[in-house]
């Protein structure tokens, strides 16, 4: 699968990767997945409501809702997630795959200058829950 990334969406993931320095940032994906191909259009950034926001990444439920009704109403699809791994690699941890329940989803996983993109599928290669996909930026 290759995902095409909209820069302006690199620049938000990326802007807020930085904001949150050491905790880990997150984030919601919009844009449209279908026959191996995938486009994200919009990244919005997430407040990390986890306990441990050093090691662990949560989404505001609030910004979960607020996107999945803009969905309804006519938007953009929401098709994943971003988070970061501040000091780690740009791969999906035991702990992401432990909570990897949307299959078909994409992540995008960002640790330093680099990103990985993953779909989330049942059985994957990594973990048991992810197959690494080609990302380029749009």
């Amino acid at each position: 699968m290759v995902i095409r990334i909209a820069s302006a969406a690199l620049d938000v993931m990326r802007g807020h990767v930085r904001e949150t320095g050491a905790e880990e940032a997150c984030g919601l994906l919009l844009g449209a997945v279908r026959d191996g191909r995938g486009a994200v259009a919009r990244a919005v950034p997430a407040a990390n409501v986890a306990e441990d926001r050093v090691r662990r990444f949560e989404v505001d439920p609030a910004t979960l809702l607020k996107v999945h009704r803009e969905a309804r109403e006519g938007g953009d699809a929401l098709v994943g997630c971003y988070h970061s791994h501040p000091g780690g690699k740009a791969m999906p941890s035991l702990r992401d795959a432990a909570r990897a329940d949307q299959p078909g989803w994409v992540w995008l996983i960002l640790a330093g200058e680099e990103m990985g993109a993953f779909l989330v599928t049942r059985g994957g290669t990594i973990a048991g829950r992810f197959e690494p996909i080609v990302w380029e930026a749009a």
